[in-house]
């Protein structure tokens, strides 16, 4: 019994320690495991944030993960309350009296110290290497840029929220940054305004994705990372881009987020547009800058002049007025979203054309008294114009600038207005604001001349209508003349 209970005993004092040594070389075992898991984890880890060059990424893009809501269009405003008329009576011809102080152009000085036939030969330096992986046209001038492959991969998919977050996070962790410097050095080169911004990185994101979703997500993707405010919204699973203006940007669908207004400028003018959009209420860190449609100073494109000659008739003579033009500046001006009022009156002139014009308006003004030669410049925008309305001319509703006032045939008031206000403002210096009905538009002059006048800041401006065919400074349009403007276009002085 002794010798069983021995044995009985020995096992299991053997049985217990080797239990114990069993648990102690699972638990090293356990241990060495669970340091290889813990040590691949903080390996994924790292390289999941290495991936990103950018601290913001990842964070931003967790937020991207989370539950988006819907957005409902705001109203889109429109420029006119009440249509335009479709045909303007002219006024009865009018003597001018000569009065005030003899005029001399108020040219502007690069204009007279550069010969305007130097400025036909001017081209742009920016010729694109021939290795690039994609080169194009824009408005003349090519360009050429590299794209990584990496970033190439990025895909919308599936079509809803993780799309745009899968889409994001390939992109942030491709190599992006030569290529945002490529249009940061561009962008300087050619002077471009946020609008030409928009459309190059437009070109880019189009030549690199054939589908129009994971184009609008890499232009959203580089316009964020250039430190604009744009949203990726989507509407019937495709994908609509937001961006944010402090100025109205007119019959374009806009939405509200955090108080502010984001507009889809792609769908700007187009029937049918969308309604709602899913979003998020986010913006991408640091990237606050809004879309500035102002063209203070015109993109430096390379010169494809072209010249036409505008002609009128007064007091039975008649006056030309040849001048040149960059076509690829017109066509940019095209491609425009309608924009507030101030921008289009406080554009400049290319200075090919402003030195001609204001060459040929000297033949005829300088030396006369100023009443004389303001109404000539009047009689001229009034005349050298058929008057048509954007409906009929452009099948929308179209803003002109003054460059292009002076390339097309047909304008109606505003586009008159703008042109005549910036003439004034240049040649003789005088101050000049817009003077907007809600179904048309004139212009008004700070001049101490007699007739119709409104009052702006407390000053007297008087009326002067480029519209209003055979009108003088001081005559409004009947219907006009009992009619308070709804507002006035400051327009700046140089």
């Amino acid at each position: 019994m002794l010798n069983v209970l021995q044995i009985e005993v020995g096992e299991q004092k053997l049985f217990s320690l080797f239990g114990r040594f069993s648990l102690i070389l699972l638990f090293v075992y356990a241990t060495l495991n669970s340091a290889e898991s813990f040590k691949d984890f903080k390996k994924v880890q790292t390289e999941s944030f290495e991936n990103y060059k950018d601290e913001r990424d990842k964070s931003f893009n967790e937020y991207l993960k989370k539950e988006w809501r819907d957005y409902t269009q705001i109203k889109p405003i429109p420029f006119y309350e009440e249509p335009k008329p479709q045909d303007i009576t002219p006024a009865k011809a009018q003597t001018i009296t000569p009065v005030g102080p003899k005029i001399y152009i108020k040219s502007k000085e690069e204009a007279e110290k550069k010969d305007s036939n130097d400025s036909l030969h001017v081209v742009i330096k920016i010729a694109p290497k021939k290795d690039k992986d994609m080169t194009f046209d824009f408005f003349g001038t090519k360009l050429g840029f590299d794209i990584s492959q990496d970033l190439k991969k990025a895909t919308y998919y599936p079509q809803n929220q993780t799309g745009i977050s899968n889409f994001f996070s390939k992109a942030a962790s491709s190599e992006y940054e030569p290529l945002l410097a490529d249009i940061d050095k561009i962008s300087k080169e050619m002077n471009l305004n946020d609008w030409a911004i928009y459309l190059l990185v437009s070109k880019i994101s189009q030549m690199t994705f054939s589908d129009e979703d994971s184009s609008n997500l890499l232009s959203w993707f580089l316009l964020n990372k250039l430190g604009y405010s744009v949203k990726a919204a989507i509407s019937n699973k495709h994908v609509v881009l937001l961006h944010y203006s402090k100025k109205i940007i007119y019959s374009t669908p806009s939405y509200k987020f955090d108080g502010k207004e984001f507009y889809a400028v792609q769908n700007y003018a187009k029937k049918g547009s969308v309604q709602r959009v899913f979003s998020y209420e986010q913006d991408y860190p640091n990237a606050t800058k809004e879309l500035d449609l102002s063209l203070k100073v015109l993109p430096n494109f390379e010169k494809n002049i072209q010249t036409k000659l505008l002609s009128f008739s007064l007091s039975a003579k008649k006056y030309e007025l040849p001048i040149s033009y960059n076509k690829n500046l017109i066509d940019f001006m095209a491609t425009y979203p309608q924009a507030d009022y101030e921008t289009f009156f406080n554009a400049p002139l290319e200075e090919v054309t402003y030195s001609e014009l204001s060459r040929a308006f000297k033949e005829y003004i300088q030396g006369k008294k100023a009443s004389e030669a303001i109404n000539f410049v009047l009689h001229f925008v009034q005349n050298a114009f058929r008057y048509e309305i954007d409906q009929e001319q452009f099948s929308r509703e179209k803003v002109m600038f003054a460059q292009e006032t002076l390339y097309y045939d047909k304008s109606d008031c505003e586009d008159r207005a703008i042109l005549f206000s910036y003439l004034i403002k240049e040649f003789f210096g005088i101050s000049v604001v817009g003077v907007k009905y809600k179904d048309h538009m004139a212009t008004a002059l700070y001049i101490p001349l007699e007739g119709d006048s409104v009052s702006v800041k407390s000053k007297r401006f008087v009326i002067a209508d480029p519209t209003y065919i055979n009108a003088t400074v001081g005559m409004s349009m009947s219907k006009y003349k009992a009619i308070k403007p709804e507002s006035y276009i400051v327009v700046k002085e140089d």
